[in-house]
């Protein structure tokens, strides 16, 4: 089968389209022909093996020491089942799915091989793989944010990297509670971000939301790039801050902020819960929630699509088609 293998960790040219052993399904595994994948920030920063702190031993005992131990990349897909172990019972041949592949990786290739028990997830008439594939990251987390900020209607809440994968997810879930949404982002992003229904856009080349003299109910900080102490202060009395990439250092300072104040900040990291999955996928299925997708890349030119969220220029999600006919 086809696959893009990372021999190496670096720059993008580390990854490269090769044939290589299709997986055969063990006894409790589904094998899924993928239709679509998804290319994440994540993605890029595993790549690069650019990790915070917190996770960075862990990750490299588990992803490998010296150069990637699953050198096949990919976080989320979507597809149909080819074949099934024989201890598999709640799947069979053609059964359209989406799901994470967890620590496990290998989205980018023809075909992928997991435990039945991984939170696969029928896919109905109305969603494409396309739009499937980019739940199990922005989707999940998107609504696992606005969980956790507790959002009530009528609240003033900032997203900061709204126009990202995440992000644009967020904004929806907010507005769906009724609450007024500011977006920070990139200029190129901002119009999109009004049409899923941003009420104000901040460029943030050109100003900082933490200096404008403006509070918040809530602020949702996907990035993590913004000043800790300033966006405590930019919140009104009994806001939520949410750190969506927080490094140790924030959530020391977050426990300690919890602790001693009315502002409350939040680290705790989505989960993937069955519950979440099928409101999502209900959402979309309904219109009521829009993935957005910016650019679509054939496997072939996975590096490129690298290059491109590496750049920051992604709009919603990028998503990779993978091609059977070759």
């Amino acid at each position: 089968m086809k696959a893009v293998v990372c021999t190496r960790y670096g720059s993008p040219d580390v990854i490269q389209l090769r044939d290589v052993p299709q997986p055969v399904p063990k006894a409790n595994e589904v094998l899924i022909k993928i239709h679509a994948a998804t290319v994440t920030a994540g993605d890029c920063e595993i790549r690069r093996f650019n990790i915070p702190i917190l996770f960075w031993i862990l990750l490299r005992i588990i992803l490998g020491i010296t150069k990637p131990r699953r050198g096949i990349f990919g976080q989320e897909y979507a597809g149909e089942i080819e074949a099934v172990g024989n201890k598999v019972t709640r799947f069979k041949k053609g059964d359209t799915v989406f799901g994470p592949t967890t620590i496990r990786l290998g989205a980018y290739a023809q075909y992928l091989s997991i435990p039945e028990s991984y939170p696969n997830l029928f896919m109905l008439e109305k969603m494409s793989y396309e739009m499937a594939a980019t739940i199990p990251t922005g989707g999940i987390n998107g609504l696992h944010f606005i969980k956790q900020s507790n959002i009530k209607a009528g609240e003033r809440v900032l997203i900061n990297g709204a126009g990202g994968s995440i992000g644009t997810y967020a904004l929806q879930f907010a507005k769906s509670q009724g609450a007024a949404v500011t977006c920070v982002d990139s200029i190129n992003k901002l119009p999109m971000l009004r049409e899923l229904g941003a009420d104000h856009v901040i460029d943030y080349a050109q100003g900082d939301f933490t200096r404008n003299g403006k509070t918040y109910d809530v602020i949702i900080d996907i990035i993590g790039k913004s000043s800790f102490s300033r966006s405590v202060k930019s919140l009104n009395p009994n806001g939520r801050y949410v750190l969506g990439n927080p490094t140790v250092t924030a959530m020391l300072r977050g426990f300690l902020t919890s602790l001693i104040s009315d502002r409350k900040v939040i680290s705790k990291f989505a989960g993937y819960h069955k519950e979440a999955f099928e409101f999502i996928r209900s959402q979309i299925e309904e219109g009521k929630l829009k993935p957005v997708i910016d650019k679509r890349f054939s496997l072939e030119r996975v590096a490129d699509a690298h290059r491109y969220v590496e750049a920051g220029l992604k709009a919603g999600n990028v998503v990779l088609i993978v091609d059977h006919r070759q």
